[in-house]
């Protein structure tokens, strides 16, 4: 008999209209048709049909949406990153991705501490995860609270947060990690910290630095969590599923943590 786990916490934020999580290019846009709304289309299909035959005068509703792969709470492919990850072969897109990637044992590490705009470094992984007393497994789900989560539907929310770049990344993916997570707007650290920098520098390299690591290795990182700061360091399994979009860059997913 199947048993139910003890807990399910949920941190997906939602794919919305009306709270302000991306640059303006990037927002999406929803026309909602209510119950009575779509009497019409009803009508179209059941020819004689009139509103009064339905319970309550009501059809039903739904939502036209306009987005992109990367609204809300999404995974991001490595075919996201570069058209080539793992030295040179074709990178995967997200409907091609093993599906036992997006449920393993997930460790949480807090970053909140962090500066707006830093690049975490492994030393600081390592510091963190010995705050934990955990080791990385090959295959953990990484997710990575950051300051960013507290500003969650502000206007500064896409500014928000710490980073990791692609000396963290790789490594992760040096470990076997192949998933990890923050509730920023990016993997990477927020755009506007990046410009600032090479502004002064001048260095290509250091842009998208995070996920062009995904060129050596392949790897997924969710975007977009929420209520990270709810989890312990480690005793959970993350399921992230992404939604099979084919050839896609990116799916949506509703990322939850489970407690036996």
């Amino acid at each position: 008999m199947f048993k139910l786990p003890s807990r399910i916490v949920d941190i997906s934020m939602p794919i919305d209209d009306a709270v302000i999580t991306d640059p303006s290019h990037m927002r999406p846009e929803f026309r909602r048709l209510s119950h009575t709304d779509t009497i019409k289309q009803w009508q179209t299909m059941y020819e004689g049909l009139k509103p009064e035959d339905l319970p309550g005068g009501m059809a039903s509703s739904y939502e036209y949406i306009t987005l992109t792969t990367h609204n809300g709470t999404h995974v991001d492919a490595p075919y996201h990153y570069h058209p080539t990850m793992d030295g040179g072969k074709r990178a995967a897109t997200i409907d091609e991705l093993p599906l036992d990637w997006f449920c393993q044992p997930g460790v949480k590490l807090d970053f909140r501490g962090y500066d707006d705009g830093y690049v975490v470094m492994p030393a600081d992984i390592e510091r963190e995860l010995k705050k934990i007393n955990h080791t990385l497994k090959p295959l953990e789900i990484v997710l990575c609270n950051t300051r960013a989560g507290s500003r969650y539907g502000q206007d500064d929310y896409i500014h928000a947060g710490c980073g990791f770049g692609r000396e963290a990344t790789l490594w992760f993916t040096e470990r076997g990690v192949r998933v990890v997570g923050t509730d920023g707007w990016s993997w990477d650290a927020p755009f506007s910290y990046t410009l600032k920098r090479w502004k002064e520098t001048g260095d290509p390299s250091i842009i998208w630095e995070g996920h062009k690591a995904g060129m050596v290795r392949g790897y997924c990182q969710i975007e977009k969590l929420g209520n990270l700061e709810a989890l312990p360091g480690d005793g959970f399994t993350v399921c992230c599923f992404p939604a099979k979009v084919k050839g896609g860059s990116a799916g949506w997913t509703r990322a939850v943590a489970i407690f036996d």
